[in-house]
């Protein structure tokens, strides 16, 4: 019998998702059956498929507690890729310290925790990284939702929106605000099975005075791109990196700073845009993969 895979999505999602209707079809051609199920849907009897694959479940931001908790209750059911563990490492960036430790070159980033003085923080952070424009951004959170944009003069905004995520008993990220990025847009490495697959360049995300998305994510531009090989180099050192096994995907999303080139901006292995239209046969390549490994797994 053919394997069932289900493609795990929210209600919000599954109709935004670009890369369904492509991964189901590879997944048809490599002798899959592949469904689309919301992860929140009591209806859907997780045992019932060979494997779980996080796709978008983009909602999973506010209401983390239980889409944790639900990773751990369908991984006793099926096997859910990427597993809990990456899964509860990746959703909160706290992660970024642990890569950095590691000799990762990344964007500077800064932790504000709930208790602390959000005027205090900011007035710290621009003391020490002098940015004339910076970012912030909750810890947990998914397409630049709750993100923003600001520069010198709008310290009171920013202050207001730190001070209202901590409100909300979230951590805060602050990041200087890269100019490269309005010229060079980012470099987003997607990788299968730990090998390189392809590259696209995502454009500019945040806007100077427009305040963080209210959608589910934030529009981008997408084009396909080629790496260069520091960029490679430094995809190769995250994924060497982590504190488990390689997962079945990755999309490491670097920024390149004028003083160290490529940096790291975020490592995506939860539920990433993997952009199937801008790579021919990229969809095969992570079907290809998961395939492979069915063997390996008991049921």
């Amino acid at each position: 019998m053919r394997p069932k895979v289900a493609l795990v999505s929210a209600r919000a999602a599954r109709h935004l998702d670009e890369d369904l209707a492509p991964l189901v079809a590879a997944l048809d051609a490599a002798g899959a059956d592949a469904e689309v199920a919301d992860w929140d849907d009591p209806s859907v009897d997780w045992a019932a498929f060979r494997v779980a694959l996080l796709r978008s479940t983009w909602d999973y931001a506010e209401r983390l507690t239980e889409f944790l908790a639900w990773t751990e209750r369908i991984a006793m059911l099926t096997h859910l890729v990427n597993p809990p563990a990456v899964v509860r490492w990746n959703t909160d960036k706290h992660y970024l310290r642990e890569l950095v430790r590691a000799g990762v070159p990344a964007v500077p980033t800064w932790f504000v925790e709930p208790g602390a003085s959000a005027a205090h923080a900011l007035d710290g952070f621009l003391r020490q990284e002098r940015a004339r424009e910076w970012v912030v951004k909750p810890a947990v959170g998914a397409g630049s939702r709750d993100a923003a944009r600001y520069a010198r003069g709008e310290e009171r905004g920013a202050t207001g929106h730190i001070e209202r995520l901590l409100q909300a008993d979230r951590s805060v990220l602050l990041q200087p605000y890269l100019e490269q990025v309005d010229q060079q847009g980012e470099t987003a490495l997607i990788y299968f099975g730990g090998r390189f697959s392809h590259a696209v360049r995502k454009g500019p995300l945040l806007r100077p005075s427009t305040g963080p998305t209210e959608a589910l994510f934030a529009q981008e531009h997408i084009t396909a791109r080629t790496p260069t090989a520091e960029e490679l180099h430094v995809g190769a050192h995250v994924l060497a990196a982590l504190p488990f096994a390689t997962p079945l995907y990755a999309r490491i999303d670097l920024i390149r700073s004028s003083d160290t080139g490529p940096c790291l901006l975020e490592l995506e292995l939860t539920e990433p845009s993997l952009f199937f239209a801008h790579a021919p046969g990229a969809a095969r390549r992570l079907a290809d993969q998961l395939c492979a490994q069915l063997p390996l797994l008991s049921r």
